[in-house]
């Protein structure tokens, strides 16, 4: 019943925060219009880990700059084969609204959804709330710094398992030059009362313009979780490399 009663909520409280987020950006968009920036790629994954093998890669993404306010989407997905044998297989999608609050903090909410076969990962839920800070904001180098409580569902292992987490995590770029880019993003989450249990989420990537529409883009991913399905290794690495093209 206690499972059942906080699965319940898990999900009750990700239509919230989807829908409250949903409902602040449609606010927001309709007092001003923003200026979006969106890109999507396919290349190639080399994973190691729970499955090691050459695939296919797919992404996009979507940002919506506001004065005050952003708006950030996006979506990845994995799948190869190897002998006609299914050997990766990820899907990752999320959501966050960040709304200023003074020219160096600002509030924000995040819901983030991922799958993986291999891993044994059914479905996983992260919801959270918090407060960031501009650490650095100029025209070459940001770097942000998020803290907040959250909630995570998930179903490993064929096992349901929600829980109260925290969550820190930063986001940084670094403009190399006129045509190149570097970023960096990384969040921990441990379960709250029971910090053994966590969850840590990490990229690192380059991007480099061919064109004005086309850039080559190299990143490498790391999914780890301390506990694991059965039979499972704790980290996911994936190196990718490929194509986006800017919209």
């Amino acid at each position: 019943m206690k499972s059942l009663n906080s699965n319940i909520i898990g999900k009750a409280g990700l239509a919230l925060t989807v829908t409250a987020l949903a409902g602040l950006a449609v606010t927001d968009a309709a007092a001003q219009d923003p200026k979006w920036d969106t890109s999507a790629g396919i290349g190639l994954t080399l994973t190691e880990g729970n499955s090691e093998t050459l695939a296919a890669a797919a992404n996009i993404k979507s940002k919506g700059n506001w004065e005050n306010y952003a708006v950030t989407l996006g979506a990845d997905a994995n799948y190869g084969e190897n002998s006609g044998v299914k050997s990766a297989e990820s899907y990752r999608g999320y959501l966050q609204y960040d709304r200023n609050i003074s020219e160096r903090f600002y509030v924000f909410g995040r819901a983030e959804y991922y799958a993986d076969t291999i891993a044994d990962i059914d479905y996983r839920f992260k919801l959270s709330p918090g407060f960031g800070w501009h650490l650095i904001k100029n025209d070459k180098v940001t770097l942000d710094v998020e803290l907040g409580p959250g909630y995570v569902f998930q179903k490993v292992g064929g096992v349901n398992n929600d829980f109260a987490s925290a969550r820190v995590g930063n986001r940084f770029t670094y403009k190399l030059s006129d045509t190149a880019r570097l970023w960096q993003s990384a969040e921990f989450v441990p379960e709250v009362g029971d910090f053994a249990n966590y969850l840590v989420t990490a990229e690192i990537g380059v991007e480099a313009d061919l064109t004005k529409k086309m850039t080559l883009r190299t990143v490498l991913q790391d999914d780890y979780q301390s506990r694991p399905a059965a039979g499972r290794k704790a980290n996911d690495i994936r190196l990718i490399s490929g194509v986006n093209y800017k919209f």
